[in-house]
């Protein structure tokens, strides 16, 4: 491809807006332009990167036996209403001009299931079917370019079974695939467990890529033998120092103290030895949730616990339920249920005493109030590994790809049966398996760059080697050319007329993994200097040689 013909937008500078290198990157090597908040183009050089990602998808989930398909954007309203998803907040919905209703999709849990009522018998079990398609999510914050969008392509891939043991083996398959795909992609990815949410079912498997940027939290132990999104990671918090132990709760006047921190100072403790409260509403009853005061509520597993969505109260609805302002809140004459965290299960804490300027020392599990114990805390920096007990670490990081054990829950609220050996009807099992290539091109410039630029890994540049000529030898670029190109190589050709510190300058931004130059001393060896992006070796090879380079 000749630089001089092709739609290469680059910049010197990045969007003033621009936090991710990702964003910066690939705004300024002309891979991407934001249309609107949310909505972003793939440029030529872009979609060549992104099209290459998904070739190397197509191929590991073909590998598994997935059969390629296309669904419409477009669903109709009554399916997602059949499995009690259509007022899922970011669910873009339309009308034609009939006033029927419609929704823009997510994704095709919905579509495929109603597909799936073809399959009639068990003998037509198991099946994996997949498409790519454009996805719309109604985001109400987008940022990062690629990493928080409106509009993107997502492979979506879903499995079908006739039990929770088909769904394993298939699940399996997936989970191998994936690793295979990251891998050829040149990502470094984690497999860790991850809270399912909208999409139901048993069991997920998030992969995140540790990145400068990103949207999640890699939660690793520093021994290697634990990974967890941060929704969903079990860290073991410090012992606390309790105060002396007491034989019935008593009253201590706080007053002006709202705040665990304030709260500790004021009494002289440890701030691990306080719970803190936090009141949720599900399905329009207050919820009182406990975690100790130096924790965190990490509402994603509250909400698992809880088997529904929740939200924090509000102020008023915190003082109707309890009759006390928020900061003097605690189990203590609370008739209504209490989720308390794991931590707070043995020793005595001080508690608000649902009394506005007053807290409660010595209140302890069993004696002074009941509740259901879970993890519903947000492991933090200082925890050790519920595994080995190894020290935990948090990177921020980029999800590329997520699987899910659906089981049943699409195919009985769409009547996606099958009839067994004995004729009789069963629902089918099924699975859903995520990959975003736009992500996963993020993740990899968030992973692959330097100060100058994109270093891509080889597998999903936009072309193989980036030639570069100076100035009057442009003949000579060309016979570089169709040499390369003869021996399967792709290659981006710069013939454009600019000064050779521009040329080198683009050619480190767009990150390809090898440039050759053609200079003047070529005239005189018949050699080009050939240089290694990543490593930034650089040697002197004869043309008669360009055919045995990698």
């Amino acid at each position: 491809m000749r630089a001089s013909q092709l739609f290469l937008p680059t910049l010197r500078e990045a969007p003033a807006d621009a936090e991710a290198a990702s964003h910066k990157l690939l705004v300024r090597g002309g891979f991407i332009r934001q249309v609107g908040a949310g909505f972003w183009s793939f440029l030529p050089l872009g979609w060549r990167v992104h099209e290459k990602v998904a070739q190397i998808v197509r191929e590991e989930m073909n590998a598994i036996g997935g059969q390629e398909m296309l669904m419409p954007v477009i669903t109709p309203a009554e399916l997602w209403q059949a499995t009690g998803r259509y007022d899922i907040p970011e669910l873009w919905k339309v009308e034609d001009r009939n006033g029927r209703p419609f929704v823009l999709a997510l994704t095709h849990e919905e579509t495929m299931a109603f597909h799936a009522r073809e399959l009639q018998s068990y003998k037509q079990l198991p099946q994996i079917l997949y498409h790519f398609q454009t996805k719309v999510r109604d985001e109400p914050r987008p940022r990062g370019a690629l990493l928080r969008v409106r509009e993107f392509v997502m492979k979506d891939a879903y499995s079908f079974d006739r039990d929770d043991e088909g769904l394993d083996v298939s699940f399996r398959k997936h989970f191998d695939a994936y690793n295979r795909m990251f891998e050829r992609c040149g990502l470094e990815t984690y497999a860790v467990e991850a809270e399912s949410g909208m999409m139901g079912g048993d069991e997920s498997i998030d992969y995140l890529a540790p990145a400068g940027s990103g949207e999640n939290v890699l939660v690793t132990c520093e021994r290697g033998d634990y990974a967890a999104d941060l929704e969903i990671a079990r860290g073991i918090p410090r012992a606390p120092t309790f105060p002396q132990t007491l034989g019935a709760p008593e009253e201590v006047e706080t007053p002006g103290v709202g705040t665990i921190e304030g709260l500790a100072e004021f009494l002289g403790i440890d701030p691990a030895a306080t719970s803190k409260a936090m009141p949720v509403v599900r399905d329009g009853s207050v919820v009182l949730a406990l975690v100790r005061g130096d924790d965190r509520l990490e509402e994603a597993k509250l909400a698992s616990v809880l088997g529904g969505d929740v939200r924090l109260a509000t102020e008023d609805e915190i003082r109707s339920a309890f009759g006390a302002d928020p900061g003097s809140l605690g189990p203590v004459g609370w008739a209504g249920e209490v989720v308390a965290d794991e931590a707070l299960r043995k020793g005595q804490f001080v508690a608000g005493a649902n009394r506005t300027g007053w807290h409660l020392r010595g209140v302890e599990h069993g004696r002074d109030f009941e509740a259901r114990f879970a993890d519903i805390r947000q492991s933090q920096e200082g925890d050790t590994c519920p595994q080995c007990g190894g020290r935990l670490g948090f990177q921020t990081a980029i999800e590329v790809g997520h699987i899910f054990k659906l089981g049943t829950k699409y195919s009985v609220g769409l009547h996606t049966t099958y009839l067994d050996e004995n004729g009789k009807e069963q629902p089918i099992v099924m699975g859903s398996y995520g990959v975003g290539p736009g992500r996963v091109m993020a993740a990899a410039v968030e992973q692959h760059h330097d100060e100058h630029g994109i270093v891509w890994p080889a597998a999903i540049a936009p072309y193989d080697v980036h030639v570069v000529t100076l100035p009057g030898l442009d003949e000579h670029g060309e016979a570089v050319e169709s040499a390369l190109e003869a021996h399967g190589h792709e290659v981006l050709f710069d013939d454009r007329p600019q000064r050779a510190g521009e040329k080198f300058a683009d050619a480190d931004l767009l990150g390809c993994p090898t440039r050759i130059t053609v200079g003047k001393k070529t005239l005189e060896d018949g050699a080009v200097d050939v240089r290694d992006r990543a490593t930034g070796e650089e040697r002197r090879v004869p043309l008669t040689e360009l055919g045995a380079l990698p």
